[in-house]
């Protein structure tokens, strides 16, 4: 049976952009991820050694967020390949990340990039 675990709103400053001031101030992001695991035999047995550590998936968030890029599209496609790898009897992954404040210019709350 394919059920769902979900990190729903962590949010991490980090230092993404093609702006310097952006390499040097930073931002705030919200990042979102779900994972496809048959998590059955876990709940089963009420063990966690058995299903995907939501802990060890913030873990990576943070790791990721941490590597500078100038596209949070470079970095939303890092942090699915890495949960990927970390768990590999996932039956898909998908990331979302927000970028909130953007210096665009204008009005816009957030922008944001989706890979799954």
């Amino acid at each position: 049976m394919l059920s769902k675990i979900r990190l729903n709103g962590v949010h991490v400053h980090a230092f993404h952009g093609c702006w310097e001031e952006e390499a040097v101030v930073g931002g705030s992001y919200r990042v979102d991820v779900a994972v496809d695991y048959d998590f059955t035999a876990a709940a089963h047995d009420d063990d966690l050694q058995k299903t995907v550590d939501y802990v060890a998936i913030k873990e990576i968030i943070y790791e990721e967020m941490a590597i500078r890029s100038k596209l949070i599209e470079t970095v939303a496609h890092r942090v699915r390949n890495h949960i990927m790898r970390r768990f590999p009897l996932q039956q898909g992954v998908w990331v979302r990340i927000t970028k909130i404040n953007a210096p665009m210019g204008g009005h816009v709350d957030d922008v944001s990039v989706e890979v799954g």
